[in-house]
């Protein structure tokens, strides 16, 4: 299954930092691919975070966009 926007919402937005929640019945590993956020990227920016319910696990993800979104684990 694709993204869908209707599954992203905003937490929490401050000083240009978005707290995003993404819900989805799909794996961890499909919604955490390099450019399964694509559709978004003019909203995304390198440093936001996103909450990931995936069907098998819920996960703290950063954010790197370049020329294409990529979600990574926390460091």
């Amino acid at each position: 299954m694709a993204f869908q926007n209707k599954n992203l919402s905003v937490i929490a937005y401050a000083n240009g930092f978005t707290l995003w929640h993404y819900a989805a019945p799909e794996s961890i590993s499909t919604i955490t691919a390099s450019g399964y956020f694509d559709s978004v990227k003019t909203l995304m920016n390198t440093g936001d975070i996103v909450i990931i319910s995936a069907s098998d696990n819920t996960s703290l993800r950063k954010v790197t966009v370049s020329t294409s979104v990529t979600v990574a684990a926390l460091a």
